[in-house]
């Protein structure tokens, strides 16, 4: 599977902003779906994930209650919702596919090329 990430930019503290990854060919339903982060200098950092089914999902202990992922698999769409953002979450944030319930970065097939997130104090 192709993924595709869109929907960054910058937004103030506060504010919010959702990003979307569209996936190619029928298989994306199949797949446990992620979002990870990355600032430079630092590793990539798991955000939030969701089973194929869209009822299970995770999220690391920073974004719990502030982040929302969802997905659509009629339209092969993972989307993640951010909200009150923090400029700590300024990141490149890239999508990512797999068959392992995992939050390490290793395990996941297919990545986005990810989109930037600038969240200003």
């Amino acid at each position: 599977v192709q993924l595709q990430a869109s929907g960054g930019g910058l937004v103030q503290a506060g504010g919010s902003l959702k990003l979307s990854c569209v996936g190619s060919g029928r298989t994306f339903r199949s797949y446990r779906m992620a979002w990870f982060r990355q600032v430079p200098g630092k590793e990539r950092e798991f955000v939030a994930s969701i089973n194929w089914t869209g009822i299970s999902t995770i999220y690391t202990d920073s974004v719990q209650g502030r982040f929302t992922i969802s997905r659509d698999n009629a339209k092969n769409t993972v989307y993640l919702q951010m909200s009150s953002l923090k400029p700590e979450d300024t990141a490149v944030y890239y999508c990512a596919a797999g068959v392992i319930n995992s939050a390490s970065a290793q395990v996941y097939t297919h990545w986005g090329q990810g989109t930037l997130v600038t969240v200003s104090s």
